[in-house]
């Protein structure tokens, strides 16, 4: 199958990229988007709740590859482990009553932050729920958003043992245990993405969920 990860991790393409620099000598990170190059300016939303992952620059990052349906709201915390405890069954209990996309953000015990937008709150599913709203992302080694392939779509789903967004051929993008300890992840087809951290397997140091009401 195809890769896209190149593909979906770059927010303007090689041949842009190319005329740019040659053009005007500018360097392009693959973080960097087009908005950034005209001045166009981020307004960061005021978070409702404390986080301990989420620094400005996290944030602006973020902001920049949210749905349209995010927009205009504060980003209010449904659940922390810190809070709450790390309990997937308690974190779906806090999202009864939530209609609102979700921001996952995971930081690991080595310090990498990553996670997944989804496109609406979490519950027990026998069946993959979702849309192509839902992106994974990463900040190591740098921010990178990687939005639905049209591959399939296995966006959500989850059981009081497991969590798990993003899949094809047995592979995972995101995937939790019903402790919230233990998690995977694995380039998968729903978002041809790269692993969001640096090992395939990691343990949760702290996991937050941020609805936008």
């Amino acid at each position: 199958m195809l890769n896209l990860s190149f593909l979906q991790t770059l927010s303007i393409s090689e041949e842009l990229r190319r005329a740019l620099n040659a053009n005007t000598g500018i360097s392009l990170d693959t973080d960097v988007i087009l908005p950034d190059l005209i001045g166009t300016e981020v307004t960061i939303p005021d978070l409702v709740g404390t986080t301990e992952i989420l620094s400005e620059e996290h944030r602006e990052h973020l902001c920049r590859h949210l749905s349209a349906r995010t927009e205009g709201y504060p980003w209010t915390l449904v659940f922390s482990t810190s809070q709450h405890g790390f309990s997937l069954n308690s974190m779906y209990r806090k999202m009864a009553k939530v209609e609102s996309p979700i921001l996952l953000v995971i930081e690991d015990t080595e310090g990498n932050v990553f996670g997944a937008l989804t496109s609406c709150s979490l519950h027990v599913s026998d069946y993959f729920y979702g849309t192509g709203e839902s992106l994974l992302f990463r900040f190591t080694p740098r921010f990178q958003a990687f939005n639905w392939t049209g591959n399939n779509s296995f966006f959500i789903k989850g059981n009081n043992e497991s969590l798990a967004i993003g899949a094809g051929d047995g592979k995972f993008g995101l995937w939790l245990d019903g402790d919230l300890y233990q998690g995977r992840t694995q380039s998968c087809s729903t978002y041809g993405n790269e692993p969001l951290a640096p090992r395939e397997d990691f343990v949760v140091k702290t996991l937050e969920c941020w609805a936008f009401i």
